[in-house]
């Protein structure tokens, strides 16, 4: 395997299963030493373990370097003191891969305040917090240096933050949170040298399998069979963020990537479509209706407008 990320420092949260694991996997695979994050928690959020013992186990057992730290990520003291032991271990912090998540699912006239705060605490202030804790110190290192840093930052989004899912009106406004916070850093941090992009992955993970009911338990990405491919691995977006996390992708920044199966998808974002203009007037709500269905949502053929 090519030392694509040779020498570099990653941080991995949310890495004890699934999607996470995948990526420090993946990053520890092209060289990267990994600090895998997890704070072992139920796919809704409760209790704590050490799930990030184990893949830190995998990643030695491979021959590569990782580390396992246990932080909350909604948790602002231990976020700083997350990032902070990074580089005191370290010396530095290269990447940051924000992939700590957790689903709350249900229907909104049966969803709690509180299902709606803890998933946007862990996904959004998650995201946020630590995306903050590296950038302070990539701008303070910039601005001793006089130049820039080498700073990757790739952040978690999904299908429901893009297009929207029942029973999701907590993780899917998060999700689209966090494109907007990609956005955002992407051009608070450009000018010391630091990318930020999104990835949209897929595949059969434990919080993917609740939806609908308890499913089966996901195969993690170390237990499947050599060289067999399975269009719902979760880890198949995982070469796409190490390829977002390294030299060659330096001049990619603001960019959402959907990896799912076998194909990568460039997303667009919002984008404008058809346009109407009163001349310089106030519109006439009264009016409006039949404006929007012939020229905006085309509903009708413009022929068919009375008094035209």
């Amino acid at each position: 395997m090519t030392g694509l990320l040779e020498g570099k420092i990653a941080l991995v949260t949310g890495a004890g299963h699934g999607i996470g694991r995948g990526h420090a996997l993946e990053l520890a695979r092209h060289g990267a030493t990994v600090v895998v994050n997890d704070l072992g928690t139920s796919v809704s959020g409760e209790g704590s373990g050490r799930d990030a013992d184990q893949v830190v186990d995998v990643i030695g057992g491979r021959g590569g370097k990782a580390v396992a730290d246990y932080s909350d990520v909604g948790d602002e003291g231990q976020v700083e003191t997350m990032i902070e032991r990074a580089f005191a271990d370290f010396g530095r912090l290269d990447i940051l891969v924000n992939n700590a998540g957790i689903v709350r699912d249900r229907a909104i006239w049966n969803m709690t305040a509180d299902d709606f705060d803890l998933v946007m605490r862990v996904h959004v202030r998650g995201s946020w917090l630590t995306s903050r804790a590296v950038a302070r110190r990539w701008r303070a290192a910039a601005k001793e240096s006089g130049g820039t840093v080498y700073g990757r930052i790739i952040n978690t989004t999904s299908g429901a933050g893009l297009h929207g899912n029942f029973g999701q009106s907590n993780y899917g406004p998060a999700k689209a949170a966090i494109v907007g916070l990609t956005q955002t850093l992407s051009l608070e941090l450009a000018r010391i040298g630091v990318t930020v992009n999104a990835i949209s992955p897929g595949g059969i993970t434990r919080l993917s399998a609740t939806i609908g009911g308890e499913g089966p338990t996901p195969l993690e990405p170390d237990e499947r069979p050599d060289g067999e491919f399975d269009p719902k691995d979760p880890t198949l977006a995982s070469p796409v963020v190490a390829w977002l996390a390294s030299p060659e992708a330096g001049y990619v920044s603001g960019q959402v990537v959907r990896a799912i199966g076998e194909t990568i998808e460039l997303m667009g974002g919002w984008t404008k479509g058809p346009a109407i203009t009163n001349g310089g007037s106030r519109w006439d709500a009264a009016k409006l209706g039949s404006v929007f269905a012939t020229d905006v949502f085309r509903t009708r053929a413009p022929g068919l407008r009375l008094g035209s």
